[in-house]
């Protein structure tokens, strides 16, 4: 794809993810009726579908020849029609975009400032645009094929060279890693709170991984994301000069994610141990 139609789509994703700014904004704090999908653990409100509803529409207004990915709705032509599944490469050769219209939706049904919107744009087996919405703190993260930037200044992934200086970002474990790993998974989280000079768990891959791309953490660890939770930031990643690994072997398939900031030393992290890499993926 050429990259003015990149950076089409790029605005395209902007004006998507900003059209249900005010509906969040309005909705925080409200504490709306929560339901589960999976588990008591995946967390879904009203706010979610309505506003992937809302996405979709200014996607189907925008590019109404491409199928749309979302986490409530599922796999549809933006003009209604039916869509084959889409993991990895192009679906009747159209756009996809992959929407989460609430990343962190425990955090926003609580009331905790730590959740966004994510919107990317992919072409065959590319991501090509993303944006990450924060609509708390007003800031649009945006990679296309000129860079990432976070309003109009460009992004750079820097920060900590080696684990005891760096902020680690992580979900792991999640309630289904410690059902498939016990015990072990606590010992590999143990491992990452020693290693590390800092471990946080915010919620929100999305916006964990924006923050990589700004520098502002260095490293996001997680097991079982969606490529809706991971295919705008992870080109955010990339584009800012950071390093995004999927775990699953793409981004289009549920599987874990790791992303650093550029210079950081992952051969000598305890993050191969506990991500169980191989030693291609450790190399790039």
């Amino acid at each position: 794809m050429d990259q003015s139609a990149s950076r089409e789509l790029a605005g395209i994703a902007a004006l998507a993810a900003r059209s249900v700014g005010d509906r969040l904004r309005e909705a925080f704090r409200s504490r709306p009726a929560v339901r589960t999908k999976r588990d008591f653990h995946d967390p879904v409100t009203e706010h979610d579908r309505a506003a992937e509803d809302i996405i979709r529409a200014v996607i189907a207004a925008e590019c109404p020849d491409s199928v749309i990915v979302g986490e409530e709705g599922g796999v549809r032509r933006a003009d209604g029609g039916e869509a084959d599944a889409a993991e990895e490469g192009a679906v009747d050769g159209r756009v996809r975009w992959y929407v989460d219209p609430i990343d962190g939706t425990a955090n926003f049904a609580a009331g905790v400032p730590f959740f966004c919107v994510s919107v990317a744009a992919a072409a065959g087996d590319e991501v090509v645009a993303g944006v990450v919405y924060d609509p708390m703190r007003e800031e649009e993260f945006t990679a296309g094929p000129d860079g990432a930037f976070l309003g109009g200044r460009r992004l750079r992934s820097a920060g900590a060279a080696s684990d005891r200086e760096a902020m680690l970002l992580t979900s792991y474990p999640s309630s289904r890693d410690l059902a498939v790993e016990g015990e072990a998974a606590l010992g590999r989280f143990g491992r990452l709170v020693t290693s590390f000079a800092a471990v946080r768990r915010p919620g929100s891959a999305a916006l964990k991984l924006a923050h990589v791309a700004a520098g502002w953490s260095d490293v996001a660890f997680g097991m079982g994301a969606s490529p809706w939770d991971v295919a705008a930031g992870s080109l955010l990643v990339r584009r800012a000069g950071g390093v995004y690994i999927p775990l699953g072997g793409s981004v289009f398939r549920v599987g874990g994610y790791l992303a650093h900031v550029g210079g950081f030393d992952l051969a000598g992290s305890a993050l191969p141990e506990v991500a169980r890499l191989r030693p291609a993926q450790i190399s790039g």
